[in-house]
């Protein structure tokens, strides 16, 4: 017995496809001449497109700027973010976000001493090469550095020496 998913599949065998095929005609018989005559300057390629205005790429977090008010971990709807309690900072992990900017919306952000209005700790940079084999390498994973590695880098004071 026919159903309605059955009926479906055929209309959509016999209508034309909605996307446009790619024009064969300006792709180059061989790639590998055609890179030769790129470096020789025999041929030119197109430029990068830019990244448009509003582009939410890969989040920027600093960690010196957060207060550990955990409001990016409440709304991510991707649970990219993971409180870690020992620096009282947040973790976030690239490969779950959805990039929708909810974190950088609520983030409230910290005024360091001599700035007049406080600078959220998390902001959506314009960069979107993300691949990567490892999924868990450090680019993909935004970790804050722990107290103990802040306090051993810094140098000590005339007072301590």
């Amino acid at each position: 017995m026919p159903t309605k998913a059955m009926f479906l599949m055929i209309r959509q065998l016999l209508q034309r496809p909605f996307t446009n095929p790619f024009p064969v005609k300006y792709a180059p018989k061989n790639v590998t001449k055609t890179i030769e005559k790129v470096k020789l300057g025999q041929m030119s390629i197109n430029n990068p497109i830019p990244v448009p205005d509003g582009f939410r790429g890969k989040l920027k977090y600093d960690p010196e700027r957060c207060i550990g008010c955990r409001l990016c971990i409440t709304v991510c709807p991707a649970n990219a973010m993971e409180w870690i309690p020992e620096v009282r900072k947040i973790r976030h992990y690239v490969t779950r976000c959805m990039f929708c900017g909810l974190c950088v919306d609520v983030c409230p952000g910290k005024k360091l001493p001599g700035e007049t209005a406080p600078v959220k700790a998390l902001s959506m940079s314009k960069e979107f090469l993300l691949a990567d084999y490892d999924k868990y390498s450090d680019n993909l994973i935004v970790e804050p550095t722990s107290k103990e590695q802040s306090l051993n880098n810094q140098e000590p004071s005339s007072d301590q020496k």
